[in-house]
């Protein structure tokens, strides 16, 4: 039983769902940043419009800019998180652990019958 849970963990699949939820939600962050400062405003837009500190504002309708960019800055800072701290040391490890399984693998038949013929071969020659 733990056995497979080791398997299950060190496999990767537990990350690799965690980074899954987490982008998806800093990916949800950034589409209602966008959605509600931009897309929603641009809805009731007519016409005309003004600036101010970051916020345009059109016949009424507010355009936050600067909720955008926060939430394009909170995005790419969450993903470099995931990225330094979780995605590149696991795929580290694993790098390590099948360098480590091709070095330990057993030598297959047809490589002792090729060794086998070529001591045979040295002998008699």
């Amino acid at each position: 039983m733990f056995t497979g849970f080791k398997e299950f963990i060190t496999k990767g699949n537990v990350i690799d769902v965690a980074v899954g939820f987490v982008a998806g939600a800093a990916f949800t962050a950034l589409i209602s940043g966008v959605t509600g400062a931009i897309i929603t405003p641009l809805i009731g837009l007519i016409s005309g419009g003004g600036v101010d500190a970051g916020v345009i504002t059109v016949n009424g309708q507010v355009f936050d800019v600067t909720a955008v960019i926060n939430a394009i800055i909170t995005f790419i800072l969450t993903m470099a998180v995931l990225y330094f701290v979780f995605v590149s040391p696991m795929n580290r490890w694993r790098e390590r652990n099948q360098k480590d399984e091709e070095v330990s693998a057993p030598v297959t038949d047809i490589e002792l019958l090729t060794e086998i013929r070529d001591l045979i071969k040295r002998n008699i020659a």
